[in-house]
C-alpha cells in the first residue's frame, strides 16, 4: 500500500478501520471485569491497523510511558519515514476501560491526528479541567467567571433558556461542588460515570441533548476532544489540574502553570486534523458493537478539520 497523503479525502476513512478493529477486538471483554484484557486486545488491534496505513507518525497521546506500555506509548515513532507528512497522533484504544469491563456506557475506540508539532504534549499531566460548548460561544467565555455567569452567557449566546441548559459532568466526588453550582444557577446536570470525550463532542454540536461540558477528567481525553472540536469549529478550553500528590510534583517539575487555561487552538494548532471514534458500548454518540447471527455491527464518527465534514458510518463486519 502506498504512503498515505493526509490531505487526501480517503485518509479519514482509512482511520475508520483503525478504530473499528480496536472496537471489535475489545467486544469479547465487555462486562468481563478485566479492563487490562480489554485494553490489551484493543491496543494490539489498533497497532496492527496503524502499521498497515504506513504513516509517518509520533504518538503524542498514547497508553503511557514506554516502561509502562510496550505499544502505542507516548513518544513512539512508527510507520513509513518516507511518507510525505509527519503526524502527531493521539490514541485511546479503549476510552473508558473500567466501564468496558463493567459493561457500562460510552466506551469507545478513538484516534486523532494533526500535523507534527501542532498537538500539545501534556507530559506528566494526567488530569485536566475542561470546558466545551457550541461554536457560538467561541472566545466569549472567561474561565475566571463564576459557574453561573458562564452558563448564563452560554444560554444567551445559543438562544436557550438557562433552565433548559444541560451540562455534562463526570459523576465523581470531586464534582460535588460544581454540580451544586450548576443547580443553583438554574441549569440541568447530566451525570455520566465515564465518556467525557463523547460529552465534549456532544456539547460542541448544536441542538444535542448536551449544551456544555464542565469539570475535570483525563488530560489525554482533553487533547483528543480538542482535536475533534477544532475540526467542528466548537469551543474548548482546558486547564492542567493535577489530582494526585505525585502528579502535582511531576506537573510542577515539567513547568506547567496549573492556573492557566489553554485555548482550543493552543491545544491543537492546526485545522488539518482528523478525528475518528467507534463505539464499543452504547452511549451518547453512537451504539456500541452489536452481534448478529452473521455480522458484527459498528457505528463510527469521522470528523475532518479542513472541510469541517462530519460523517457517521454504520458498518457490518463478517463474523
Amino acid at each position: 500500500m502506498d504512503s498515505v497523503d493526509t490531505h487526501d479525502l480517503i485518509f479519514p476513512y482509512l482511520l475508520r478501520k483503525v478504530t473499528e478493529k480496536a472496537a471489535l477486538a475489545s467486544y469479547d471483554w465487555i462486562g468481563r471485569g478485566d479492563k487490562e484484557g480489554g485494553d490489551k486486545a484493543a491496543v494490539d488491534a489498533m497497532r496492527v491497523s496503524l502499521n498497515e496505513l504506513k504513516l509517518n507518525g509520533t504518538v503524542v497521546i498514547g497508553e503511557g510511558e514506554k516502561d509502562e506500555a510496550p505499544q502505542l506509548y507516548n513518544g513512539e515513532v512508527f510507520g513509513d519515514k518516507n511518507a510525505a507528512d509527519h503526524l502527531d497522533i493521539a490514541v485511546d484504544p479503549v476510552e473508558g476501560t473500567t466501564y468496558l469491563a463493567g459493561g457500562q456506557t460510552n466506551a469507545m475506540a478513538v484516534i486523532a491526528t494533526a500535523p507534527k508539532g501542532t498537538m500539545l504534549d501534556p507530559g506528566p499531566a494526567f488530569y485536566m479541567e475542561k470546558f466545551a460548548a457550541p461554536a457560538e460561544t467561541r472566545g466569549k467565555i472567561d474561565m475566571n467567571w463564576s459557574t453561573e455567569k458562564k452558563l448564563e452567557t452560554v444560554a444567551s449566546l445559543i438562544e436557550k433558556d438557562l433552565k433548559d441548559l444541560t451540562v455534562f459532568v463526570l459523576d465523581k466526588p470531586r464534582h460535588r461542588g460544581l454540580v451544586e453550582e450548576i443547580h443553583q444557577a438554574g441549569a440541568r446536570v447530566t451525570l455520566y460515570p465515564a465518556g467525557d470525550v463523547a460529552g465534549a463532542i456532544m456539547a460542541a454540536i448544536p441542538d444535542t441533548e448536551v449544551d456544555v461540558l464542565m469539570g475535570t477528567g483525563g488530560t489525554p481525553e482533553g487533547i483528543i476532544s480538542a482535536c475533534a472540536i477544532r475540526a467542528m469549529g466548537g469551543e474548548f478550553q482546558g486547564r492542567i489540574n493535577p489530582q494526585l500528590a505525585t502528579e502535582i510534583v511531576s506537573v510542577r517539575n515539567a513547568g506547567f502553570d496549573t492556573e492557566r487555561w489553554y485555548e482550543r487552538d493552543e491545544l491543537i494548532g492546526s485545522d488539518d486534523v482528523h478525528f475518528c471514534a467507534t463505539g464499543i458500548t452504547s452511549g451518547l454518540l453512537f451504539s456500541g458493537v452489536k452481534l448478529t447471527k452473521h455480522h458484527f455491527k459498528t457505528e463510527t464518527l469521522i470528523v475532518t478539520g479542513a472541510s469541517k465534514e462530519q460523517v457517521s458510518l454504520t458498518n457490518w463486519h463478517n463474523r
